[in-house]
């Protein structure tokens, strides 16, 4: 899954204003997330979740290694603040790890719908790390966001109750990646910051590789859906940072919800699963608190 970090400070281009063609660019960034994630899923049905995360993460190091290191070479290590950076890193590892297991125990879009309670977390640690004021809007998203995963992990929804335990796990950590980010975001590169989160997925996961491979070499078409997965991330991560150049953040915000109607057509498409009517509403009410933190966010900014 995309973590679903909209920049807290977008770089500021030069480039004239399109709006529609940052939608466009952000609508594909979040589609090519969605299907990170359900082929994630359907890899996560023949290996174990740190081997598909692992493989994700060495493509993905690849690729940045090929395409980009010829070009801005040691603009891609350079940092300030490497201590943070690198925790950066590491907290997105373990979130990719418990959307992993969250996503070979649930369905797509359920586990999408949960994850994207991180906006909401993010509120709550903001307010304690940051300093930011909460404000009575943020309590409303908090508490609305909270109601919207009750109703998709109610009793009785059939959902497997460790994928659910994983897809918090993972909305928390990808909400400490977003703070992390912010904190970050007025003295690194976007690109380093991009480098880091690849190399210390690669680092972490590449090390455990050898204790968890199940000593079969993967078909064709697995190799195919590996290097799919890394890339599919890789390239969606570059179109949803490049939308910022053409489309201001205010505009951008509450379209990372896309990412629940993507997550749950494929979820229907390739998965034959649909939400229920209280899950879709779950779902609904999660993006409804989303949009009430990117209100608050226009309201508190200082332009």
């Amino acid at each position: 899954m995309k973590d679903p970090a909209i920049p807290s400070s977008p770089v500021v281009s030069a480039l004239p204003v399109n709006v529609f063609k940052g939608f466009l660019l952000a609508a594909t960034g979040l589609l090519l997330f969605a299907c990170m994630d359900s082929t994630t899923k359907y890899l996560t049905a023949h290996y174990n979740v740190p081997s598909v995360v692992a493989m994700r993460y060495l493509v993905h190091c690849a690729l940045m290694l090929v395409i980009l290191a010829p070009r801005h070479s040691s603009a891609l290590i350079k940092t300030q603040r490497t201590g943070l950076t690198v925790l950066r890193g590491a907290v997105l590892t373990l979130a990719s790890l418990c959307i992993g297991l969250a996503l070979q125990r649930m369905p797509l879009a359920e586990t999408t719908a949960i994850n994207f309670l991180a906006p909401t977390l993010i509120a709550l640690f903001a307010s304690s790390l940051l300093g930011e004021q909460i404000g009575g809007l943020g309590w409303a998203a908090v508490i609305t966001g909270f109601i919207g995963v009750l109703l998709i992990a109610r009793p009785g929804s059939g959902l497997d109750a460790w994928g659910i335990v994983f897809a918090l796990g993972a909305a928390a950590a990808n909400a400490a990646y977003q703070v992390l980010s912010r904190l970050l975001a007025s003295t690194e590169k976007a690109i380093t910051l991009l480098f880091y989160t690849a190399l210390v997925g690669t680092i972490v996961f590449g090390l455990a590789l050898p204790f968890f491979w199940e000593n079969k070499i993967p078909s064709s078409t697995e190799f195919i859906l590996f290097f799919c997965m890394g890339a599919f991330g890789g390239l969606g991560h570059y179109l949803f940072t490049l939308a910022y150049r053409h489309a201001p953040a205010s505009v951008l915000a509450p379209m990372t919800y896309l990412q629940l109607l993507w997550a749950g057509l494929l979820g229907w498409i390739v998965f034959d699963t649909v939400p229920d009517s209280y899950g879709i509403l779950g779902m609904v009410i999660i993006a409804a608190s989303g949009l009430l933190i990117a209100i608050k966010s226009r309201i508190s900014s200082p332009n």
